[in-house]
């Protein structure tokens, strides 16, 4: 359904689960970075009527998801600590092309968002499936379901400003870019992506 050329191996829930702290603070992190993102994107194309108003409702969810995780690390006694970079997403930025016309800079910009939503929810599925706390199950599954909403919502708006075609050519581009991302990364239990 993603379209991922390489997935996670499951191997990476038994290693999350081991600083399940550290994921539910850079998932919160995620969730904060992808609602700053998506006002990013109002301010930037204003003009741009179907994006504002696809988008719009997905930064209320963002914050939302970003309270709810800030709530479930309280709960378990965790605190939010501070800032952290994300390097998957470093790694991504450097496939937007710089130069180029709005439609191409706009392309990339939701392609990219697009991504992050298709592994995000990839690594939540995982945490939803083979995680041994019950509670986190439910929890990931609910997020999972939204990210894939999120995903198909950003390719959508991509097919909706550009012709389809040139889409689907570069969607497979950042799949393979993406795919050597992944690739060279290790399994950390410390991040999400």
């Amino acid at each position: 359904m993603l379209g991922l050329k390489l997935a996670t191996d499951p191997l990476w829930v038994n290693i999350a689960e081991k600083t399940i702290d550290e994921i539910l603070i850079d998932h919160a992190f995620c969730e904060q970075k992808a609602a700053s993102t998506c006002i990013s994107l109002i301010v930037k194309y204003p003009h741009k009527t179907e994006l504002v108003e696809e988008i719009t409702p997905i930064v209320a969810e963002e914050w939302g998801h970003f309270r709810r995780v800030l709530k479930e690390l309280k709960s378990r006694g965790y605190t939010f600590g501070e800032n952290r970079s994300d390097n998957y997403v470093t790694e991504l930025l450097k496939f937007q092309r710089k130069g180029g016309n709005e439609q191409d800079r706009l392309t990339d910009k939701l392609l990219i968002s697009a991504m992050i939503e298709a592994r995000s929810c990839e690594r939540f599925r995982l945490l939803s499936l083979h995680i041994s706390d019950e509670k986190l199950k439910s929890f990931y599954h609910e997020f999972m379901v939204s990210e894939a909403g999120h995903y198909r919502t950003f390719i959508d708006l991509a097919k909706l400003y550009a012709p389809e075609d040139q889409v689907k050519k570069r969607w497979q581009e950042m799949v393979d870019f993406e795919a050597e991302i992944m690739k060279n990364r290790a399994l950390r239990g410390d991040r999400m992506h």
